[in-house]
């Protein structure tokens, strides 16, 4: 876990501590997750790896978690939701086979978000930009999320995804510099244009106690544009990954 997102979960953990007469209107879930992803975006190395899990709202007004990050709910209706949000955008480690590239550092983001939930389906829109780490630009994600109960302690989920990120976010993830290309011998390349990725995920969540569940996730996504003919990509990636893992919550 990043040392910003640490230092959040700091500053933020004192408002966990109400007092014991009071009902504390912190609501949601934490646990541990074990995954099995790509080193990087456009890796076609995989590596396991232990994730905190967290979905945490602070009544209707606020929320924290990983996928979102640390959001307000500004406006609110019985279907819409506008919240503007801290997020956090993961760079580049630059292993195996950019080892000899120059790292990418991750960041936080600022951005807005707009949700519309009439029913078991749930849609997402939200732009961020970054203000901290080496990657500029901005990101556009358009989310879809369904989620049903099919047993007494049995439910499923998918979600569908389309992210767009700009020319400069594109350039920093992907293009590859003439030094970068000296040493590693990946081919020179310079983005021209953004990209577009598409995404597809499911889970299937079992509630074996009353506050504790295990879900299991897999999903994949598909580079497209100058992402995916990016050198990097070509030569030592595959524009299509997955992800599986295990997820351990405990809901309060």
């Amino acid at each position: 876990m990043s040392r910003s997102l640490v230092c959040t979960l700091g500053i933020l953990a004192p408002l966990f501590a109400a007092p014991a007469l009071a009902v504390s209107p912190w609501n949601g879930s934490i646990g541990i997750g074990a995954t099995l992803a790509p080193d990087y975006l456009g890796s076609d190395d995989y590596k396991g790896r232990l994730t905190p899990d967290f979905n945490l709202r602070y009544g209707n007004l606020a929320y924290l978690n990983w996928r979102d990050g640390l959001g307000i709910n500004a406006l609110q209706t019985q279907d819409w939701t506008l919240s503007p949000f801290i997020g956090y955008h993961i760079g580049r480690k630059n292993r195996g086979d950019l080892s000899s590239f120059d790292r990418v550092d991750d960041g936080l983001t600022a951005g807005v978000k707009l949700t519309y939930r009439p029913d078991k389906w749930g849609y997402t829109l939200k732009a961020e930009t970054p203000f901290t780490g080496d990657v500029d630009g901005y990101k556009v994600t358009l989310r879809a999320d369904w989620r049903n109960q099919i047993a007494p302690k049995w439910s499923v989920g998918v979600s569908p995804s389309l992210v767009y990120s700009s020319s400069a976010w594109t350039q920093d993830m992907f293009n590859v510099s003439a030094q970068d290309a000296a040493r590693s011998g990946i081919q020179q390349y310079e983005a021209e244009q953004g990209y577009w990725r598409l995404g597809l995920a499911g889970s299937v969540t079992y509630q074996f106690a009353t506050d504790w569940s295990l879900t299991g996730i897999a999903g994949i996504t598909q580079l497209t544009g100058d992402a995916k003919d990016s050198s990097i990509v070509r030569q030592v990636g595959d524009a299509s990954q997955t992800l599986t893992g295990l997820v351990l919550s405990y809901q309060f």
